[in-house]
C-alpha cells in the first residue's frame, strides 16, 4: 500500500515540487509572513513527563463466511481512505518440498506473479497494474504462501479481476522462471558477503540440523532439479480454494464485494487429480556445543547463542514473552550489564522466539570486538542463567509487563493489521480471541511464574554457541569457555554448480 500511494501522489500531484521550488524565503517575507520566534523551553526530567494511556485494543467489526468450494473469506470495512487491500493466504510453504528440490516453493511463489497469467502475459499484467497505480504480489515463505493486492477504490473491480486471475491461472512463463532461478543463483554467490547473514544462517543449521526444512538452504544443484512441471505440480497442490483464506479490508461495500468474490472465486475448484502436500514436519534440536566460522578479514565477532524453543500455544508463552522484555531493551538486563556496565558490545540481545506450529529458537548474541569475544559470551550466558536462578524484581516485572502490553497495541493500528492477525490465528488454528487472552495473562503474570518458565525452557546444557570472526584475534580462545568441548569449525564453502 505504501508504494502504490507514493506512486499515486507522484502521478496526481507532480506539480507540487515545481510550486514549492519557486516559493523563496523572500517571497514568504514579502507576503507578510515571518518565522515565529523560538520560545524557551525548560527541560524536564523524563520521570516528570506525563503521557495519556494507550488506547485499548479493539478489533473492528468484520465478517467471516465460506464459499461452497471451501474458500474462507474475511471482510472488514474502513472508509478513511479510498484504498482497498486484500490477501489470499495459502496453506503451503517451502518446508513442504523435498530435500533435492529446495527452493521449489519460493520459486513458485515468485513465478506465480512474474510469469503472468493465461489472460495477461507478464508485460501486459505489469502495464495494467501500473496504469492504475496498483500492485499484485505473490510469495511463498517457510510455512505459508500468499497473494496480495492493493488499489484505489475506483479501480477495485479491474484490479480484483487481475488478482483473481493471478491466483487461479498463472502461466509460469518459462523465461520468467529462468529469470527467477538466475536471481537465486546470484543470491547463492553472494550469501557469504555479510557476516551477520552467515551467523543467522549457520546458527539455524546447527540448531535444527542442516537438512531440516527449517534451516536448509537452496544450492545450485537443487535449483537445477526444479523444472517448470515441478512448479506447476507444487502450485496445484498448494493453491486451491479449500486451502485458502481470502481477506479484504478498506473502502469496500460489503454486498458489492461479495458479488465480486462470488463471480471471481465461486467457480474455482481444485484440479480433480491435484496432488496433496505432505504433513507439516517436526522441528527438533540437532546438537549443542561450540562452533566457529573463521573469517580472517573481520575485526569483530558476530555471536549467536541459543537452542530450540517452543510454540506460541505453550501454556507459559506469556511468561516467556515477559522474560524477553526483562532481558532486552534499554532498561533490560543485557543492555544494562553487558553493554552499559561492562562495555562489551553495542548490540546485545536474547529472546525466546516461539513459532505458531513448530518449535522456534531461543537466541541470544550480538557483535563484539575479537579480543572481547569470550568475555562477551560468558556475560550473556550468566544473564541467561541468572534469570533462571531467582525471581525478577517487582520493578523489572512491571517494566516488562508494560513494555509487552504497550508495544502489542501497535500491532492493531489499522484495520489491515487487525485483519491480518485474525487470518493468522485462523491459519494456525488459534482462537480468534487469542490476543485478548494474551493481554489478560500478561497483566496477571507473576515473578515466580516467569522464573518457573525460564527454568523450564532455558537449558544451558543445550546451548549452541556460534562465532563468526577472526579466530587468530580471539584471545582468550573459544576453547576456554568449556575445556571439555571441542570447538568445531563450520565450513561455509559454496558448492560449485555442476557442469
Amino acid at each position: 500500500m505504501r508504494g502504490s500511494f507514493s506512486f499515486i501522489s507522484a502521478r496526481r500531484f507532480r506539480w507540487l515540487p515545481l510550486l514549492l521550488g519557486v516559493i523563496s524565503l523572500a517571497t514568504v517575507l514579502a507576503l507578510g509572513f515571518s518565522p515565529a520566534p523560538a520560545s524557551a523551553v525548560t527541560a524536564r526530567h523524563y520521570t516528570d513527563l506525563e503521557f495519556p494511556p494507550l488506547r485499548d485494543i479493539q478489533i473492528p467489526d468484520y465478517e467471516r463466511y465460506e464459499l461452497p468450494n471451501g474458500l474462507v473469506v474475511y471482510l472488514m470495512e474502513d472508509h478513511e481512505l479510498p484504498l482497498v487491500t486484500g490477501s489470499a493466504t495459502f496453506r503451503t510453504g517451502e518446508r513442504l518440498v523435498s530435500g533435492d528440490q529446495i527452493g521449489l516453493g519460493e520459486i513458485m511463489g515468485d513465478a506465480m506473479r512474474l510469469g503472468g497469467t493465461t489472460t495477461y502475459p507478464a508485460d501486459a499484467l505489469n502495464l495494467a497494474l501500473e496504469q492504475r497505480a496498483a500492485a499484485v504480489e505473490t510469495s511463498v515463505d517457510v510455512d505459508s504462501g500468499a497473494a496480495t493486492f492493493n488499489t484505489l477504490t475506483e479501480d477495485l473491480t479491474d484490479v480484483f479481476t487481475i488478482f483473481a486471475d493471478v491466483v487461479q491461472r498463472p502461466a509460469f512463463a518459462p523465461e520468467r522462471i529462468d529469470f527467477v532461478k538466475n536471481q537465486y543463483r546470484g543470491a547463492i554467490q553472494r550469501r557469504n558477503d555479510n557476516p551477520d547473514d552467515i551467523a543467522s544462517r549457520e546458527f539455524r543449521k546447527l540448531v535444527y540440523g542442516a537438512s531440516s526444512p527449517y534451516a536448509r538452504t537452496y544450492e545450485y544443484r537443487t535449483l537445477d532439479n526444479i523444472a517448470r512441471e515441478d512448479i506447476q505440480t507444487f502450485y496445484q497442490a498448494s493453491v486451491r480454494p479449500d486451502q485458502t483464506i481470502l481477506a479484504i479490508a478498506g473502502d469496500i461495500d460489503p454486498e458489492q464485494i461479495k458479488l465480486q468474490i462470488a463471480e471471481q472465486f465461486g467457480n474455482w475448484q481444485a484440479a480433480p487429480d491435484a496432488p496433496t502436500l505432505p504433513p507439516v514436519p517436526m522441528a527438533e534440536q540437532a546438537q549443542a556445543g561450540l562452533f566457529m566460522v573463521d573469517q580472517p578479514q573481520l575485526s569483530q565477532s558476530y555471536v549467536q547463542i541459543g537452542h530450540i524453543a517452543g510454540q506460541r500455544n505453550a501454556p507459559d508463552y506469556v511468561e516467556m514473552a515477559v522474560m524477553n522484555e526483562v532481558l532486552n531493551g534499554f532498561g533490560g538486563r543485557l543492555f544494562n550489564e553487558v553493554r552499559s556496565r561492562q562495555g562489551l558490545a553495542y548490540v546485545v540481545y536474547a529472546f525466546w522466539a516461539a513459532r505458531y506450529d513448530y518449535d522456534g529458537i531461543f537466541i541470544g548474541g550480538g557483535q563484539t570486538s575479537s579480543d572481547t569475544t569470550v568475555p562477551f559470551i560468558e556475560s550473556v550466558e550468566r544473564e541467561i542463567d541468572a534469570i533462571r536462578q531467582a525471581p525478577v524484581s517487582d520493578e523489572e516485572l512491571k517494566r516488562a509487563q508494560d513494555s509487552v502490553l504497550n508495544s502489542f497495541v501497535f500491532n492493531f493500528q489499522s484495520p489491515e493489521q487487525s485483519l491480518s492477525r485474525l487470518v493468522r490465528y485462523e491459519y494456525y488454528g488459534y482462537p480468534q480471541d487469542f490476543v485478548f487472552q494474551f493481554r489478560e495473562a500478561v497483566a496477571n503474570t507473576t515473578a515466580e511464574a516467569v522464573q518457573a518458565a525460564a527454568q523450564k525452557h532455558l537449558k544451558p546444557e543445550d546451548l549452541v554457541v556460534l562465532v563468526v570472526g577472526n579466530s587468530a584475534d580471539i584471545d582468550p580462545a573459544l576453547s576456554t569457555l568449556n575445556p571439555e568441548q571441542t570447538v568445531t569449525n563450520v565450513d561455509i564453502t559454496i558448492p560449485a554448480p555442476e557442469a
